[in-house]
């Protein structure tokens, strides 16, 4: 097949929905599938892309240094798409691109998948603007309805749609490389320039340090263990627009800035506990690396945690909201090696059929059937 690719976020940015769609595009590609990604040109370019790209202008985004948004580039995919006709297009992200790229595809009779990666609906609240909630929240769903399948990574946020009049949402799982993250990558070079000695408890926290993070809970959790054993070390990888405030604040953490491939699997395997405690996530890819590196994670019944974590046996699921209770299963496995080393145990185990390729394949029929079932040709195309 041939397949557009639509994103307003790739790779060399460090993101979940980034990584996710360059997972999906290299997957295609290496399947045998025609692959171009539509993607804003950005101010350092990564090394070469093992898929088309077809860059458009872009624009810096307010807050996240290093994030660019997609402009409205609707004509020139019109010539593009008419010219060079993909059998199915998929958009990842709702911005201007995606908008423009969602007309552009309808008015030419292409299928469109789309992607519900981020909830921007409640990012709002955490940048003083919860009023707007309900306005973006509209917006999105607007936006899905008129594709013809909306792809969501859970059960919880395909019902939630559901609920919501986005009838076409159907989930994709996310899948994650074992064999990059895996618990033989434990480092102890690495943890020896954390001053992590002998049993000395490592907690990680991976991400971008941000608000809508709630990093604050995981700071409190581990306060809480630090005044248990003052040796113990909290290593935070990722950039953010709250890391300056952070280092300022609280001097004794380590900062190890944005990791990437062998380098972010090492810092994972050589951990010992991973708190994650956003709840404005739809997913959360964090989640599933830390489990196949064999990490105990702490985070909330939402997201990935929800669909991959059983409490007390691979993980610790918290009821939504229950700061105390966080805080309290994060010091208790904190405190207690040989119950960390179960649950990480199992935690690798209960992800290891998560592979890649059987993601993709998924992805790949998803679409394949779209451009089968598609009704019509294209529709009016005067003016291309």
């Amino acid at each position: 097949m041939r397949i557009g690719i639509v994103t307003e976020t790739y790779p060399p940015e460090i993101n979940g929905v980034a990584l996710t769609v360059q997972g999906l595009a290299e997957g295609l590609a290496s399947c045998g599938h025609q692959v171009e990604v539509v993607r804003p040109r950005q101010r350092v370019e990564g090394d070469a892309d093992r898929v088309a790209s077809l860059l458009v202008r872009g624009a810096a985004l307010p807050r996240y240094p290093g994030l660019r948004f997609g402009l409205p580039a609707g004509r020139r995919l019109l010539r593009h798409w008419h010219a060079q006709r993909p059998d199915a297009v998929y958009i990842a992200t709702e911005g201007p691109l995606g908008h423009s790229a969602l007309n552009a595809a309808r008015r030419l009779g292409i299928p469109v998948a789309s992607g519900f990666h981020t909830r921007f609906d409640d990012y709002a609240a955490h940048y003083g603007l919860g009023f707007l909630t309900p306005l973006v929240r509209a917006h999105l769903c607007r936006f899905h309805r008129r594709s013809a399948a909306t792809l969501v990574p859970t059960q919880a946020l395909h019902d939630e749609l559901q609920a919501l009049g986005v009838t076409n949402a159907c989930v994709l799982r996310r899948a994650v490389d074992t064999t990059l993250f895996r618990p033989a990558r434990r480092d102890p070079a690495l943890r020896a320039t954390w001053r992590a000695h002998g049993g000395t408890p490592v907690v990680l926290y991976v991400g971008r340090i941000a608000a809508e993070k709630n990093p604050e809970l995981a700071i409190a959790a581990f306060r809480a263990l630090q005044a248990r054993v003052p040796a113990a070390r909290y290593v935070w990888v990722g950039d953010g627009p709250l890391r300056a405030e952070l280092a300022a604040t609280h001097p004794d953490f380590i900062y190890a800035g944005v990791q990437r491939g062998e380098a972010l699997a090492r810092h994972y395997a050589s951990a010992d506990l991973f708190l994650f405690p956003s709840l404005s996530e739809t997913f959360g890819n964090v989640t599933l690396e830390a489990m196949a590196s064999g990490l105990a994670v702490v985070a909330f019944d939402h997201g990935a945690t929800r669909e991959h974590v059983i409490d007390d046996v691979n993980g610790r699921r918290i009821d939504i909201g229950d700061r105390t209770g966080f805080i309290a299963a994060a010091l208790e496995l904190a405190l207690d090696a040989p119950r960390r080393a179960r649950l990480g145990h199992n935690a690798r185990a209960s992800v290891a059929a998560l592979a890649p390729d059987a993601v993709v394949a998924e992805f790949a029929a998803l679409l394949r059937s779209l451009a089968e079932e598609c009704p019509h040709g294209p529709l009016a195309t005067a003016g291309i």
